[in-house]
């Protein structure tokens, strides 16, 4: 498994960082990129003082202690010259967590200012697979337009809205279910959270 992952600057840190802790214990790579307020929200969320990919890589593995099997490349999110800006390189998926309204605006439209855009826009010209985890409430016309747009390009929305029948205990808990929703969609078995049996 070879995965594209942005953090744009919406609140909803939790979710990346269980993802990413998740993705830790997955044999595959994963490029990476933040933008600066998905860094300052990283930091206000969990009290702690990042400034780059390589901080929150190293709280997530502190924190949690996952097993290593992936490997993380760093990327810089306002170098659109990077390998992931362009549609010769290959991965099988892209997923943006969590993801802002402007970054949602953005990729809808087609700009690409960022390493993020960037990557998003190839990954849906190149027609791999593109999830998106909005975390906003509640969405105004425009949201709901530009969201509907990324799902008119080929994008799956997953918004960032946890279940509750496996009956979470910690906030953790609802950070792994849209984790193993999103491996779910990979194609990859998760076990984060029980699955619904009737």
């Amino acid at each position: 498994m070879k995965l594209v992952v942005g953090l744009a600057g919406a609140s909803g840190s939790i979710y990346a960082a269980r993802f990413l802790r998740a993705l830790y214990e997955l044999e595959g790579e994963t490029y990476i990129t933040a933008s600066p307020a998905a860094l300052r929200i990283f930091s206000e969320e969990y009290e702690t003082k990042v400034e780059s990919c390589e901080e929150i890589l190293s709280f997530v593995e502190t924190k949690w202690k996952p097993q290593t099997k992936h490997r993380f490349h760093v990327r810089n999110f306002f170098d659109i010259g990077s390998d992931i800006a362009s549609g010769s390189n290959t991965w099988d998926c892209m997923v943006v967590i969590p993801c802002s309204m402007k970054t949602v605006a953005s990729m809808s439209a087609g700009l690409t200012e960022n390493l993020i855009e960037r990557a998003a826009d190839v990954t849906l010209k190149e027609r791999r697979r593109l999830i998106v985890v909005p975390r906003e409430t509640p969405y105004n016309r425009i949201h709901l337009k530009n969201l509907l747009a990324l799902d008119e390009a080929g994008a799956i929305i997953l918004p960032a809205s946890p279940g509750f029948y496996q009956m979470p205990k910690t906030l953790d808990d609802l950070g792994d279910f849209i984790a193993g929703r999103i491996f779910s969609l990979l194609g990859v078995n998760q076990t984060l959270f029980p699955k619904w049996l009737g």
